[in-house]
């Protein structure tokens, strides 16, 4: 079973641990704890304070919720890409089946401008 420690105690353990100077582990190491008992104080601070895991990466300014943000933006746009991606190939194939008949041998000419166009040979 584990030893208790005072609630004052606690408190100022998980106020040092919320200032961001030093690592979880070594504030913890410097009050003689072990670094998932601080772990899991902070998680029961949390809770008491209404707060959530994803209520505290939402928070402005934290780290964690402004890289969890730009990650969800650029999976949005990377997801965005495919579709369109996906949507140019079939607007490719749909129209390269109406331009290019199988049966009919294609002729491209060139124009002054240096656009080209296909026409059939029949």
């Amino acid at each position: 079973m584990p030893k208790p420690f005072p609630k004052e105690f606690r408190r100022d353990v998980i106020a040092v641990a919320r200032q961001g100077d030093q690592s979880i582990a070594a504030v913890a190491k410097s009050f003689g704890i072990s670094e998932s008992c601080l772990q899991r104080w902070l998680k029961i601070a949390d809770r008491e304070c209404g707060l959530t895991t994803d209520t505290i990466e939402a928070l402005p300014g934290s780290p964690s919720g402004d890289l969890e943000a730009e990650n969800r933006e650029l999976r949005k746009r990377a997801k965005r890409l495919e579709q369109k991606d996906e949507i140019l190939r079939r607007a490719i194939a749909y129209f390269a089946r109406d331009v290019l008949p199988n049966d009919a041998p294609m002729v491209c000419q060139g124009i002054d401008a240096g656009a080209w166009w296909c026409s059939s040979t029949r």
